[in-house]
């Protein structure tokens, strides 16, 4: 499914116009200045320091520092058992915790053969897309404010207040939900839950339309965006970039299609691309998934199914998984159970190795896990889309001039948290 780019007001390449990444260096008898945007400063999202060399106001070259955060997230993870580990992936794209919690838990279940239930699986689907379509709705927010359209941050913040007061019905939470559980989810729905979320997604479409006819026709928004950081293809696959940005240089590849999990295979959706690989059609394509979304969470209610168990009921799979808090907190039984599984449980293969991999909203989330025998992994590995991202950022600013840095970074969406683990 390709982004056409119908709002072009500007002309591109052969077009009359000069790709303003091609453009040398100018003769303006100047001296190359080196100066840092970053670690401490707004738009670059977080603790990421670029060193740019700059000839006047154009960049020559640009080098993305990260280590600002010492975060250590893996090596800590080898430490712990396997359900400690899951509170650590809420800390890494914390605007997305809600998948990264439920891929950590699918790769320990292909690590340890585990199968969940059917109404798990549907109700992960469901979470996914939820944080996708919030990740997209505050990425819209913070990228227009970089560029200076206020008014379109308080129209997305709007609404994406009501996908976390879901997020608090359905974990307890808003931000670090740790909903993820090995071998299923924290805690069932509360009834009626369901219906609400539905609702919700389908008011979704309305919202982001609004801000489009705000951004997407307006003559500043264009010139900030169209021409400004783009990536050919081949680039963008050469510095294994993945997810929308990866997407918006015209390459369709899609984890949910290309290597299905947690039964993507059963829904139709499209996979949004673009044809230019500039910061205007990572919007275009951004905003076409948050409609592509809202279909796979009407696809997935409709197979969603109340009255089934959340976890599977034969005895040897209650070995894996946490039991019910409610269960915990009214029966002895319940609460020895609870302490041996996550004192103890599940046991790792040794020597096993495995890598699964998520469409997270940024991109290709995956996890490289290495079973010890014990119930800690040997070796533990996350491959974060924003930190891959960021290898891009070099080529796509070269030429640029020194604002086109901002919105090049904000078109990137990347999450410092992620970047340094």
């Amino acid at each position: 499914m390709t982004i056409h780019d119908d709002q072009q007001l500007l002309p591109k390449d052969g077009a009359g116009d000069v790709n303003r990444a091609d453009v040398e260096r100018l003769d303006l008898n100047t001296e190359l200045v080196t100066v840092n945007m970053g670690p401490q400063h707004p738009a670059t999202h977080g603790v990421l320091r670029l060193v740019l060399t700059l000839d006047g106001e154009v960049v020559v070259s640009a080098q993305p520092q990260v280590g600002y955060l010492h975060r250590g997230i893996e090596k800590i993870a080898e430490t712990l058992t396997l359900h400690q580990a899951i509170p650590y992936t809420d800390r890494m794209d914390y605007l997305s915790p809600i998948s990264n919690n439920i891929g950590l838990a699918g790769a320990v279940e292909k690590l340890i053969q585990f199968q969940v239930t059917e109404k798990c699986r549907v109700m992960r689907v469901v979470c996914c897309e939820m944080a996708r379509i919030s990740s997209h709705i505050l990425w819209l927010a913070t990228t227009a404010l970089d560029i200076g359209a206020a008014t379109v941050y308080f129209y997305a913040f709007t609404e994406r207040e009501k996908y976390y007061d879901l997020f608090e019905k359905m974990t307890g939470a808003r931000f670090t939900v740790s909903y993820g559980r090995i071998g299923g989810l924290a805690r069932d729905w509360e009834p009626g839950l369901a219906e609400e979320i539905l609702r919700v997604v389908r008011e979704t479409p309305k919202a982001i339309k609004e801000c489009e006819n705000l951004l997407s026709r307006n003559r500043i928004w264009i010139e900030r965006n169209q021409d400004v950081g783009p990536i050919s293809a081949d680039d963008a696959i050469d510095l294994g970039l993945s997810g929308p940005n990866l997407r918006a240089s015209g390459v369709e590849w899609d984890i949910r299609k290309a290597y299905p999990y947690f039964g993507y295979d059963h829904y139709d959706f499209e996979i949004p691309v673009g044809e230019h690989g500039d910061c205007y059609d990572r919007y275009l394509v951004r905003m076409e998934e948050i409609r592509q979304s809202v279909k796979i969470i009407e696809q997935a209610l409709k197979e969603y199914d109340p009255s089934l168990p959340l976890f599977p009921q034969d005895e040897q799979s209650r070995k894996i998984f946490l039991p019910p808090k409610e269960r915990v907190l009214t029966k002895m039984e319940e609460l020895i159970h609870q302490f041996i599984v996550a004192t103890e449980g599940p046991k790792t293969p040794l020597g096993k190795e495995i890598y699964f991999a998520i469409e997270a909203p940024k991109g290709e989330l995956g996890f490289y896990l290495v079973g010890s025998g014990t119930n800690v992994a040997h070796r533990c590995h996350f491959r974060s889309p924003s930190f891959v991202s960021l290898q891009g950022l070099p080529i796509m600013v070269k030429g640029q001039m020194i604002a086109d840095v901002i919105a090049t970074v904000a078109s990137l969406d990347p999450v410092l948290g992620e970047v340094d683990r």
